[in-house]
């Protein structure tokens, strides 16, 4: 490919396909080429919005070299596959796929015809994950702790809480964290609304994932434990306060010695963008340039085997502990 914008077409035109049709149409980097959807009525309607076309599947992966796979998840694999097939670059939005064997399958078809293949963990892209990526190989880290919290929402979701919510946090921490998983444990409601889970790391890191749609209050947060500080990430806000503690000091004021111990707290400047651009953005580049995608298949798979293995033990009467299967590293 040259430098001319990445010719760009989106299968799945819900409310999130939507969002992937409006940055592609903004971008400098893609031009908008059409847009499939099973419901003609609605690619007709959001083609017309964009100055776009409304095309079939094999039109469209006719024009465009790269998709966004923006369907649900139990279609992930068909979509993306046919894509691939057809020689195009596919973004498929997470989860990856239902299931993990049709996901090494997707990652060998991208590898055999040298494709890019990227999985849609929009936390990746996120300006403060992104500026604490920067920070994390100078911590000590011992714990990790997450918080993807929020009120019940008015739209239909087949995923579980898990699948839906807490991916997103078990994708960064596996980005962040080294070392494989060696067990967890994990509980839900019988609704699959709230769930926790707990992992231990090989290198001595704990893992603590909250996710809810239950609580009323939006909560989206991650804080790191390190030896000699205390990091918080605000998703929502995109900030990162960094709090270190001063060395306890004694101090003799006429004979009454009193204890003096300061907190400092540094805010780190994180720079504003919409993550959803950052990734389409960098997908973009990377079909263009033949560079590997910042979330490939491999990372994909990875989380998602992990989270699946986490769904099932909170689905579990009671929860389920254990080590985790090798597959799932």
């Amino acid at each position: 490919m040259t430098d001319e914008p990445v010719s760009a077409g989106v299968i799945g035109v819900g409310s999130m396909g939507q969002n992937h049709v409006r940055v592609y149409d903004e971008l400098g980097d893609t031009e908008l080429v059409g847009v499939y959807d099973v419901d003609d009525d609605r690619a007709a309607s959001v083609a017309d919005d964009y100055g776009t076309t409304a095309r079939t599947m094999d039109g469209l992966l006719d024009e465009a070299d790269v998709v966004s796979v923006v369907v649900p998840t139990q279609f992930h694999y068909e979509n993306a596959k046919r894509a691939l097939e057809s020689d195009v670059h596919v973004l498929v939005e997470k989860p990856f796929v239902e299931d993990p064997e049709n996901g090494q399958e997707l990652i060998d078809i991208a590898d055999e015809r040298d494709l890019a293949l990227q999985v849609g963990h929009i936390e990746r892209f996120n300006p403060a994950v992104r500026t604490l990526r920067d920070l994390v190989d100078d911590l000590d880290i011992h714990a990790v702790s997450t918080e993807r919290l929020g009120p019940p929402i008015d739209r239909a979701i087949d995923d579980t809480v898990v699948m839906d919510l807490m991916i997103h946090d078990l994708d960064i921490v596996l980005d962040i964290v080294d070392g494989a998983v060696d067990s967890y444990d994990a509980a839900g409601t019988p609704d699959c609304r709230y769930a926790n889970a707990n992992l231990t790391f090989d290198s001595g890191v704990a893992a603590s994932l909250t996710t809810s749609r239950v609580t009323q209050e939006k909560v989206r947060g991650l804080t790191i434990s390190a030896a000699d500080c205390r990091v918080k990430v605000d998703y929502i806000d995109q900030s990162i306060e960094i709090h270190r503690s001063s060395v306890p000091s004694y101090i003799d004021d006429e004979s009454l010695v009193r204890h003096r111990h300061e907190n400092f707290v540094e805010t780190l400047a994180v720079e504003q963008v919409e993550p959803l651009k950052s990734e389409l953005r960098s997908f973009a580049n990377a079909a263009r340039t033949g560079s590997d995608p910042v979330v490939d298949g491999e990372q994909g798979l990875r989380v998602l085997k992990l989270t699946k293995a986490l769904d099932e033990a909170a689905q579990a009467e009671g929860g389920k502990d254990g080590p985790l299967t090798p597959n799932a590293d």
